[in-house]
């Protein structure tokens, strides 16, 4: 491991110590009451082969909130494809990862409803929902767990030293990068064309899978609202694109230091500071700008030939 790779991981950690103190939710959202759900039918999703959660002792839940839907106690990983209309793909192919903290995914704003999107600009989309840290199995403990959580961070900001291993969840994205590939063809993918956009949560896995993901390799990352501190970008460093609210509560402060490391490096990199959106606006609409993240991403696609001019 070179001295670079060992920075860019321990940036990572901490970085992560305080995104997983944050579930995502729109800023001033209605409906945040935390509602139990049945777990959806998810007919086209495919498990992958990282096996169930170490020592889990709680099984996958969902809720709704904010007009969405989470899961938490994530202990399979699985992809679920979402792949353009007949005659319309164009090759790309992007791994979504939702946000929530890896505590839950925001499974329909932050990963449905932005796939869907993908696929109708001719790219194949893949929602990644990958294990998570384990919480308490009934909502109300869960909820108390999380209360407690906000006021520990509030008295004691967190640091590297306090953040769990991500190692599940970076197999579970070397796993996802490894079936698109291993399908390519029939998913009518290029297996030289698959990115990974995150948020979150899922943004800094996005990144921890660009550094530390091995034979994953992502052609380009969208990290959308995560940490933004510096880190070296090598001579591989795929291109990236960033979007985030000025007014974010956990990465709105000026540091911005990520950007200035990957046009150090002579790294393709987008960077757009949003005046307002706050945290986890993901795919819902808003009367801010931030709503036009989506756009932004596509016509920056559009331009490096990701995506198709006509599309």
């Amino acid at each position: 491991m070179t001295k670079s790779t060992k920075f860019s991981r321990a940036w990572f950690m901490g970085a992560a110590a305080l995104g997983c103190c944050l579930v995502s939710a729109p800023t001033a959202a209605q409906n945040d009451k935390m509602t139990p759900i049945a777990i959806p039918a998810q007919p086209t999703a495919i498990t992958l082969n990282t096996g169930p959660l170490p020592d889990a002792k709680y099984q996958e839940s969902w809720h709704s909130q904010y007009g969405s839907v989470f899961a938490r106690n994530v202990t399979v990983a699985t992809l679920t494809p979402f792949l353009p209309a007949a005659g319309k793909a164009n090759g790309t192919a992007v791994v979504v990862a939702p946000g929530g903290g890896f505590r839950t995914l925001s499974m329909e704003n932050e990963g449905w409803d932005v796939a869907k999107r993908l696929a109708e600009h001719g790219v194949a989309a893949f929602v990644l929902k990958y294990r998570l840290n384990q919480t308490p199995a009934t909502m109300p403990e869960f909820e108390k767990s999380m209360t407690e959580m906000f006021r520990g961070v509030a008295r004691r900001p967190p640091t590297a030293a306090g953040f769990g291993n991500l190692a599940p969840q970076i197999a579970d994205s070397r796993a996802a990068f490894a079936m698109i590939r291993s399908r390519a063809s029939e998913w009518k993918v290029d297996p030289n064309k698959i990115g990974m956009v995150g948020f979150s949560a899922g943004a800094m896995l996005t990144m921890a899978t660009a550094l530390a993901g091995e034979d994953a390799k992502p052609a380009f990352v969208g990290n959308i609202y995560g940490p933004l501190a510096a880190m070296p970008a090598g001579a591989d460093a795929p291109p990236m694109f960033v979007a985030l609210a000025a007014d974010d509560p956990l990465f709105g402060k000026p540091e911005y230091g990520l950007i200035d490391t990957w046009r150090n490096g002579k790294r393709p990199v987008e960077f757009h500071l949003y005046e307002q959106g706050g945290h986890g606006f993901g795919m819902y609409p808003k009367t801010t700008t931030s709503t036009q993240w989506f756009n932004n991403f596509v016509a920056w696609m559009r331009m490096h030939g990701w995506i198709a001019a006509n599309q």
